[in-house]
């Protein structure tokens, strides 16, 4: 996955070019950032996206101009970023933060495969909310046609890290200011059902196990 422009430059000790790392920081975000230039003008569309082996899946409308756009065999660089914390330096300079990050470039291709695609939205599904696509009614005909999917190889991609206190001078280290990392989460809250709902469903099993290993996961965390 180490290129020249994957190679992190910028303190490069935080660099990991191994698959294990980037795939974890993939399937641990939900949001991602799709970098492109259309008509000369730069452009970066945040979007949902969805991983299968080595291949990162992103969709939505046939009418979305960035789909388009990529569909045409344009050079493309996705983004992950996992904000874990803010480190506090006794300098105003050294102030940083802890984070995991993925950068991946490369050109995407349209699926138009049925079952492909139905693979790629089964991805999207489960990346979001694991068990949900059994519990659900799948894409029908006339969904797939008004669905683009497009898929990009996870092949030049890089990772960078930063864990850790904050790194004064020095100097600065016998200063009299607090310094340390505050740590930071993504809270996940009751579920609160659809005013539509038909009476007598209750909360489905695979939300509740959401609920309770992210509460667990945080409370972990705390002690």
């Amino acid at each position: 996955m180490k290129t020249s422009r994957t190679q992190v430059k910028r303190i490069p000790k935080r660099g990991h070019y191994d698959q294990e790392t980037v795939y974890s920081i993939l399937d641990a975000g939900l949001i991602c950032h799709v970098g492109f230039a259309m008509e000369g003008q730069p452009v970066v569309i945040p979007t949902a996206y969805g991983r299968i082996e080595n291949q990162l899946f992103i969709h939505g409308s046939p009418a979305s101009r960035m789909l388009k756009s990529l569909q045409q065999g344009i050079e493309v660089c996705v983004t992950v970023t996992l904000l874990d914390g803010l480190v506090l330096a006794r300098s105003a300079m050294h102030h940083s933060m802890n984070y995991r990050s993925v950068v991946l470039f490369g050109t995407a291709e349209l699926v138009s495969d049925r079952e492909e695609k139905l693979k790629a939205l089964y991805a999207f599904t489960e990346h979001v909310m694991p068990g949900r696509w059994a519990e659900t009614r799948e894409p029908n005909g006339q969904e797939l046609q008004g669905t683009t999917v497009l898929a990009l190889p996870i092949e030049e991609a890089s990772a960078k890290i930063r864990t850790g206190p904050p790194v004064d001078d020095a100097a600065d280290y016998s200063l009299p200011h607090w310094a340390g990392v505050i740590p930071l989460r993504m809270q996940v809250g009751e579920p609160i059902e659809d005013p539509q709902l038909a009476a007598g469903i209750g909360v489905p099993t695979h939300v509740e196990r959401y609920v309770e290993r992210s509460v667990g996961m945080a409370n972990s965390l705390k002690s």
